[in-house]
């Protein structure tokens, strides 16, 4: 064979080898892709939750010793909204109604139900949230209460109407939402209102009666968590 053939053959064989050098490099070599970007959470979160309300239920008439008030238990719906400063730090605000009987107890314990009441009281909290242990969010928080008391009507006979004060309350609160995924969760809630409104009574008579309930409600929640 000439030089010219081999020198043919010994060029074509090199570039198979470099070829297939530089395709075990290809397959060898990982691609580099970027990582995906999640798009940040909006500050806005909402839940919806079932309530039970239940009052400390406690107060008494002035002028009538060892009287006492007992105040019913309710379990309602309710809105709250949340809006996120940082990530760990956030305020809440509660929107709801509940209704209760206000009935005699201790030594007016004859009376029977004395009235009926619905309550509308707004709560804002200030709220600091746990972010390290993954789906588990846990939050404590602290804040006011307004309580607005509507539909007020005397049921006992004895008595021709029924006037309790609108009032301000301190609250407590300590919570958790279970993420399922970054939006939704599942969220119980436990809160403790500082609530001791006053009253009056005006009896068939002309006369009144007046005095303090010591409402103090532990208002119990679970429903379910979106953050936009």
């Amino acid at each position: 064979m000439s030089k010219l053939g081999l020198g043919i053959i010994f060029a074509a064989g090199l570039s198979a080898l470099v070829a297939g050098s530089a395709t075990a490099a290809d397959l060898s070599t990982p691609v580099y892709k970027a990582p995906a970007v999640e798009e940040p959470l909006s500050p806005w979160q909402i839940r919806v939750r079932a309530l039970y309300v239940v009052p400390e239920a406690g107060g008494s008439v002035t002028g009538i010793p060892g009287s006492d008030l007992s105040i019913s238990n309710s379990v309602v719906p309710e809105l709250d909204i949340t809006y996120y400063f940082t990530k760990n730090i956030a305020a809440e605000l509660i929107l709801g109604v509940t209704p209760h009987d206000i009935n005699g107890a201790g030594t007016i314990t004859g009376l029977g139900q004395v009235g009926k009441v619905w309550l509308l009281p707004p709560t804002l909290t200030l709220q600091y949230h746990f972010t390290d242990f993954g789906p588990f969010k846990p939050y404590i928080g602290a804040g006011v209460n307004y309580t607005a008391f509507f539909s007020q009507d005397a049921t006992n006979p004895a008595f021709s109407s029924l006037k309790v004060n609108d009032a301000w309350g301190f609250a407590l609160q300590a919570g958790f939402d279970w993420m399922i995924d970054r939006h939704w969760g599942f969220n119980v809630d436990v809160k403790k209102i500082f609530l001791q409104p006053d009253f009056l009574l005006q009896t068939v008579g002309g006369a009144y009666l007046q005095g303090s309930a010591q409402i103090n409600p532990w208002i119990f929640g679970t429903g379910v968590t979106y953050r936009f």
